[in-house]
């Protein structure tokens, strides 16, 4: 059966996508959730508009995304941690206080889950850390970290 999907389909496509699926598939899941409508004359034309208008949602994300990245690669972060006199720190620096960071020098909100940490930072110094800001845009910023 050909579909047009409505919503985001994991592994199956976008709005506007006009999919062949099963028969069971489209009738007991993918129609009743509203995540599809069945292709007709119609709703092909319809699709066209759901798509396009999808298409530009993803456009606009992508620029927001990319002018956040800079205002982040911008900023150098400070975080302060105890350490040692070698300038070992006593634990380690963690996403959430990267997190808390940005929020107090930048102002704007980054969700602790979409800072990667390739290990964890146990010293003092500067650090370069990545931001997954957007499925194809990332952003690395400069920690420096502090001994209290």
């Amino acid at each position: 059966m050909k579909v047009i999907l409505q919503k985001e389909v994991e592994k199956l496509g976008a709005p506007g996508d006009i999919v062949e699926v099963k028969d069971g598939y489209a009738r007991n899941y993918l129609i009743p959730r509203g995540m599809a409508m069945q292709a007709t004359k119609g709703a092909l034309q319809h699709a066209e508009r759901v798509r396009k208008q999808h298409e530009g949602r993803e456009a606009k994300a992508l620029d927001e995304a990319t002018a956040f990245a800079k205002r982040l690669e911008k900023t150098p972060v400070q975080v302060q941690a105890q350490a040692g006199e070698d300038g070992r720190l006593f634990g380690s620096v963690t996403a959430q206080q990267i997190a808390e960071a940005v929020q107090r020098s930048i102002g704007e909100e980054v969700d602790r889950h979409e800072i990667r940490l390739e290990e964890p930072i146990r010293s003092t110094g500067t650090h370069e850390v990545r931001v997954h800001v957007h499925p194809e845009v990332n952003a690395t910023i400069t920690v420096q970290v502090v001994a209290q």
